[in-house]
């Protein structure tokens, strides 16, 4: 996945009311760039960290510029959590062997209804039925190993809720991490939501499927890297 246009590079100031921040550019210029993140952004939102900006080409948007990556301790770190879904269907449709189990010829389908209150991101179909994928983008790690939750989220434990109730009806059902930095070895749960850590057990107890896709992150763009083992 290749950014539209070149990143800019500058300074985080700080970030604000979840999708704001303040951002000194190279050049000098303070602009306000948009946040495509609702987590906490834990390690990679420190005030003063070097950051790269996307420029919009559409001159009507309200927000001219996207934060799309900053550096965390010397590691790029791809924080647009919108880039997840491209990278997994990417990967997916270049035939990466990413889904286990998958018999071709599949169709995927994308924001499909997975309950009466809730979509999921991908519904993969195959000669034997429905695969339903959940994708979370990863942004926070911890001594090489990178975690999730960054925050509570009582919508990534009803998403793990609705995976499990689909494989117990017979269908197949995976939560896959999209990885956005190169430094982590794996992937683990976080202790912050006690919550999402119960639904996860009980997820895997029903045989949904975890797995995790690293991601090579580039001034120039977002590579499906390799996979990475799920502890926990």
């Amino acid at each position: 996945m290749r950014y539209a246009a070149p990143l800019v590079w500058g300074r985080l100031e700080r970030r604000y009311k979840r999708f704001l921040a303040d951002v000194v550019l190279d050049s000098g210029e303070r602009v306000l760039a948009h946040v495509p993140n609702s987590g906490a952004m834990r390690g990679c939102s420190e005030n003063g960290s070097r950051c790269l900006l996307l420029r919009a080409t559409n001159p009507c948007r309200a927000l001219a510029w996207t934060l799309e990556q900053v550096i965390a301790s010397g590691i790029p770190v791809g924080v647009n959590t919108a880039r997840a879904n491209a990278l997994v269907e990417e990967a997916l449709r270049g035939r990466v062997a990413l889904i286990p189990g998958l018999v071709e010829p599949w169709t995927l389908r994308r924001e499909v209804m997975i309950s009466q209150h809730s979509r999921t991101d991908f519904c993969l179909t195959d000669p034997r039925g429905a695969t339903w994928v959940e994708v979370k983008s990863v942004s926070w790690a911890v001594d090489g190993v990178a975690l999730f939750p960054d925050a509570v989220t009582s919508r990534g434990a009803r998403h793990l809720a609705e995976l499990a109730e689909r494989v117990r009806g017979g269908e197949r059902a995976v939560l896959l991490y999209v990885v956005q930095r190169g430094d982590a070895s794996g992937v683990g749960v976080s202790p912050i939501d006690s919550v999402y850590t119960a639904a996860l057990v009980a997820a895997r107890r029903a045989s949904v499927t975890v797995i995790a896709l690293q991601v090579a992150v580039a001034p120039g763009g977002l590579i499906p890297w390799r996979c990475l083992p799920v502890h926990g």
